[in-house]
């Protein structure tokens, strides 16, 4: 059962980020929001219009956490380093983001009081291990630094709640699209930049030889996610966040210069560092508790396309 009306202030660190944004717009009007992000990939303008208090500040300043986190009931842990590439090159700032940044969030959480933390976690942590579709309960298997530590905060979360510290759930994002994401973006996707170069009518870059598979998910589907297993006292531990079903990267390249209408050439390009090469969800354990997607990936893509930006 929803217990929202328990939670009359959230916090969202990274919230002017583009999933975060989405998850502020899900919750005007229901809740007392405050969003705290120090604008590293962040946008004020994704906040534009959005009824929410507004904090420039970073995790890693344990005073403005406290600032921030008074009064709060549930925290949605977005704030992070979520580029796999630029882990590979940063990989001390990574950890420093991702894991002690979380750490700060997680004890300024039990400081004052919070109920409930949701983490965003990533599938980056099952890595290469050949298993489809990807279950939470088998052998994680890192291969950057960015999902290292993804993996650490799944960890450092089950501490909290094993101990009774403070209620936490893990969503493990399989690959988000959807409108206000940033085709220049290291996080895109592939969706975003796709888009925007079919309506263009540019050359669409593809990664390697296309033959990756990805699950991807519409943010409004993901913002939907974080909201239920926050809002639902019964949702602590580990859930996959995708739809379950694989698409490769041509295939999603040529339904979006479908979808506009393009003419768009399709080239390769050399395989990003840290990249995997399967990744599909297995989304039974989030959709047993009785969360269910509004979209999946054709009608996402439509709604994006539709959404012009």
């Amino acid at each position: 059962m929803s217990t929202l009306e328990r939670y009359m202030k959230i916090l969202i660190t990274g919230g002017s980020g583009f999933i975060g944004s989405h998850l502020v717009a899900r919750y005007q009007g229901r809740a007392e929001i405050v969003v705290l992000d120090n604008l590293r990939t962040g946008k004020r303008e994704n906040l534009a219009g959005f009824d929410c208090q507004f904090v420039e500040g970073s995790i890693l300043d344990v005073k403005i956490l406290d600032q921030v986190m008074s009064g709060v009931d549930l925290v949605f842990h977005l704030a992070a380093l979520v580029s796999v590439a630029e882990s590979m090159e940063q990989p001390l700032e990574t950890v420093a983001l991702n894991v002690t940044g979380l750490l700060n969030v997680l004890e300024a959480a039990r400081r004052h009081g919070a109920r409930k933390l949701v983490f965003a976690s990533s599938a980056a942590v099952y890595g290469e291990n050949p298993t489809q579709p990807k279950v939470e309960t088998q052998t994680p298997d890192p291969r950057s630094p960015y999902a290292v530590t993804k993996l650490d905060g799944e960890y450092y979360c089950a501490i909290y709640e094993r101990q009774g510290w403070l209620s936490t759930a893990c969503l493990r994002f399989f690959n988000v699209f959807g409108p206000r994401q940033d085709p220049a973006s290291a996080y895109a996707a592939a969706v975003a930049a796709f888009l925007d170069k079919a309506r263009r009518g540019e050359t669409m870059s593809i990664h390697g030889d296309g033959g990756q598979t990805r699950d991807f998910i519409h943010v409004a589907d993901i913002a939907s996610a974080l909201a239920f297993v926050g809002e639902h006292p019964e949702a602590t531990g580990v859930f996959n966040a995708g739809y379950g079903n694989a698409i490769t990267i041509l295939e999603l390249a040529e339904k979006i210069r479908d979808a506009v209408g393009s003419s768009s050439a399709l080239e390769f390009s050399p395989p990003r560092l840290g990249d995997i090469r399967h990744s599909t969800s297995d989304p039974s354990r989030l959709f047993s508790l009785g969360w269910k997607p509004t979209y999946d990936v054709v009608s996402g893509i439509a709604n994006l396309v539709a959404a012009k930006n």
